[in-house]
């Protein structure tokens, strides 16, 4: 039997959901683009991602006339963050003294972030989100790149645009395909993700905001606990050998509960490993395709500033392709532009993640990083600006 299949037309197609390309998908649709976005899950709901949408984001939304209807959803807003240092906890970013509209990072889900993105985007005629669709590979005509092919219960889709923009993730298929080389800078630790259900005696605990406390990290969602453990790089396949009942144990001996808590993991399925990495692409683009956000440069969580690069990348890359697009075709220095544009914002920020997440020191030895903030007060301020705003902010053009 011949399988048929789906034709359709646009001037760009986004691979990848996330907020790198609903945020773009926005924008484009916005201006009056035609623009589709292929996200390969059915829906947003998937735990253990970034939730700190930051001052830069809001401002964003704010510049947008969104931010009133964002800050609807329900969410926490910090306007310190505060981390335990050798048993001392120290305010490490203020945000008070920034210069825009919400002076505090929202922690809020993710996927209610997404929906938000994806509700606005589809009020525009001309977007288009294909969801259960996943990138499979490009199609070509005269050997260049024209569009993409996608995959939807099996069923081949092709997505007929000048331009292909990978924005998905860190393990961009779109990157992989169009081969483009990039620099891998490691990292020490993964994470190891769970959830326990939340109980009324449960401890108060703020370290979602204020970061790990002897490696483990607590988020509150509302109905149960995110809980995050850090490990060391490539630990999780010994942890794996030697038992589900051994790492509960270790769990227990830093979680802030009781043992008896762990009882609630019972198998390996109900654990999520966070492969860190730091990398970016040499070359964000070739004719016909771009790659911004995590698809380009893979963040670690550090500072949690890996969705707020991703949502400047994306307007940037807005302000510089749509007049493009609408005219019909954008070159390959176009692309290069953008790289160029979020080139040093992104290497200034892995650089301070590179150094933040070196060699700790011996349990022995003390850090002096309180003894320094206290003697330098204003460098709260200064580390809140790098945190919250980044090294360059991109402002939405207006229609």
């Amino acid at each position: 039997m011949i399988q048929t299949t789906e034709s359709l037309t646009a001037d760009c197609c986004i691979v990848g959901g996330g907020p790198a390309g609903l945020m773009l998908g926005y924008l484009l649709a916005r201006a009056g683009v035609k623009v589709i976005v292929a996200e390969k899950h059915a829906d947003f709901l998937r735990d253990f991602r970034g939730d700190t949408i930051h001052p830069s984001t809001l401002q964003v939304m704010h510049q947008l006339g969104l931010l009133n209807d964002l800050l609807q959803i329900p969410h926490q807003r910090v306007e310190r963050l505060k981390a335990e240092i050798s048993g001392e906890e120290v305010t490490l970013a203020d945000f008070s003294r920034l210069p825009v509209k919400c002076k505090f990072i929202a922690f809020m889900p993710q996927w209610d972030f997404l929906n938000f993105l994806a509700t606005h985007a589809s009020a525009f005629p001309g977007f288009t989100l294909l969801q259960s669709s996943a990138f499979d590979d490009f199609i070509y005509q005269d050997e260049q790149i024209s569009g993409a092919r996608l995959l939807a219960a099996g069923k081949p889709i092709d997505i007929h645009a000048s331009l292909v923009i990978g924005c998905d993730g860190r393990h961009s298929r779109v990157r992989e395909k169009a081969q483009l080389s990039s620099q891998s800078f490691g990292a020490p630790r993964d994470v190891v993700w769970f959830q326990l259900d939340k109980r009324d005696n449960d401890p108060q605990w703020d370290m979602g905001h204020k970061g790990p406390k002897q490696n483990f990290i607590m988020i509150d969602r509302g109905h149960f606990w995110q809980c995050g453990y850090s490990i060391l790089k490539g630990q999780f396949s010994e942890l794996a050998e030697v038992g589900i009942e051994a790492f509960k144990q270790q769990v227990a001996t830093v979680a802030p509960f009781p043992a008896s808590r762990m009882e609630a993991l019972a198998h390996w399925s109900q654990l999520r490993l966070l492969d860190i990495r730091i990398d970016r692409l040499d070359h964000w683009a070739k004719q016909g395709v771009l790659c911004i956000g995590d698809a380009a440069h893979a963040m670690s969580p550090v500072g949690g500033v890996g969705v707020n690069l991703a949502i400047q990348d994306a307007v940037a890359a807005a302000n510089i392709l749509t007049r493009s697009l609408l005219r019909g075709g954008v070159t390959l220095n176009q692309l290069n532009k953008v790289q160029r544009r979020r080139q040093f914002p992104t290497r200034a920020t892995q650089f301070i993640q590179i150094k933040m997440s070196g060699k700790k020191r011996e349990s022995s030895q003390s850090s002096p990083l309180p003894r320094i903030i206290k003697r330098y007060r204003f460098l709260p301020y200064i580390f809140g600006w790098i945190i919250g705003l980044g090294f360059r902010r991109e402002r939405p053009r207006r229609i």
